[in-house]
């Protein structure tokens, strides 16, 4: 990793201290929209990092144009995914408080002054605090104003709930303290996709508090180009899952059954939809994404506290999809949503 406008950049005026940080990847059309909006928070930043994670040269050099009306510090590495690049942010700053920007987000005018204001004081075990955001399309348009209290409970409190459905804790609208941060190792880089949730739970195992602000600081932009589409998040997911059934091992004495109750909920429609659509399509990642769904399969069948109807209706679809091919997947999908048959669609799609 090698710094290139050095010596870091210091805003004077916020108390405690905060650094941004933002990862740059091949992200010219946007990050000037991400920056612009640091650099108008009513509260400003003391550190403002954006971490170049492996981006093609010229795109690198947009960042070094934009660097010379704003008093950024640019930091190079090679491509390794945000949770790497936001890991090589922290370590070349040095600000109490951190805050993430993902490039095609930007921050509302307000975000550091809400989030540091909602530090409690006084609380040696502070983790973070997070708020809701704005939902918008690519060009910044909102869609909705409240996205977080849509999907989740908040704050968080219970290892089950975090397990059972996605954490709705999103980084770029959130403030997390170092001592937390550093605590659990940062993000786990072997994630490009979950790498938040995966944080913030362990956040949360380590007994660190966590704060929730009912009001939006950022608006999130969501486009077909962003990181949460695509293959490495697909990827990604099931790494995720696969690193939770270790974690969180089913304890029978406790009649705690994390597969069958928390995990299967929510991971078996992706697995079994992500593999239905790629023979639909015909895509070139169809028999990865068989392959991830029969390890998954297996998973469930060696389970004993996982039901025998479940089961049976896990291998039906199993043995469905490895011997249909594009032009069945879609007749299947077209006839199962016609009255009277929607009964198949649920044993067909898991």
């Amino acid at each position: 990793m090698t710094p290139t406008n050095s010596p870091p950049v210091f805003i004077v005026g916020a108390t405690p201290s905060v650094v941004v940080i933002i990862p740059f990847y091949n992200g010219a059309d946007f990050i000037e929209r991400s920056v612009r909006s640091v650099f108008e928070q009513s509260v400003p930043a003391n550190e403002v990092i954006v971490v170049n994670d492996g981006s093609r040269p010229e795109e690198r050099a947009a960042l070094d144009a934009l660097a010379k009306r704003y008093p950024f510090r640019i930091l190079d590495k090679e491509n390794g995914g945000q949770g790497s690049a936001r890991n090589a942010g922290v370590a070349a700053s040095t600000s109490e408080y951190l805050c993430f920007l993902d490039q095609d987000d930007f921050y509302l005018p307000n975000h550091i002054e809400t989030l540091v204001n909602a530090i409690p004081p006084d609380d040696q075990l502070f983790g973070y605090v997070y708020a809701d955001l704005f939902e918008a399309d690519a060009e910044g348009n909102v869609i909705r104003t409240e996205v977080v209290k849509d999907h989740a409970k908040h704050p968080k409190r219970s290892i089950f709930d975090l397990l059972r459905y996605d954490m709705f804790v999103l980084p770029s609208a959130s403030l997390v303290s170092r001592k937390a941060f550093e605590a659990v190792g940062g993000f786990d880089p072997q994630f490009m996709g979950y790498e938040d949730d995966d944080l913030f739970l362990r956040i949360f195992r380590k007994g660190y508090s966590n704060q929730f602000v009912d009001k939006a600081v950022t608006v999130w932009c969501i486009h077909t180009a962003s990181t949460s589409f695509g293959i490495r998040m697909v990827r990604s997911r099931f790494k995720y899952f696969k690193k939770l059934l270790e974690m969180f091992p089913d304890e029978h004495q406790r009649g705690r059954y994390y597969l069958r109750d928390s995990l299967m909920p929510r991971f078996h429609p992706f697995f079994v939809n992500e593999a239905i659509e790629a023979i639909k399509s015909d895509s070139e990642y169809r028999g990865e994404m068989s392959a991830v769904l029969a390890e998954y399969a297996a998973i469930v069948f060696a389970n004993p506290h996982v039901g025998r109807k479940t089961k049976l209706r896990l291998w039906i679809t199993l043995q469905l999809l490895q011997r249909s091919t594009p032009w069945m997947v879609r007749f299947v999908g077209a006839m199962t949503r016609l009255p009277g048959i929607r009964r198949l669609r649920r044993i067909y799609g898991g």
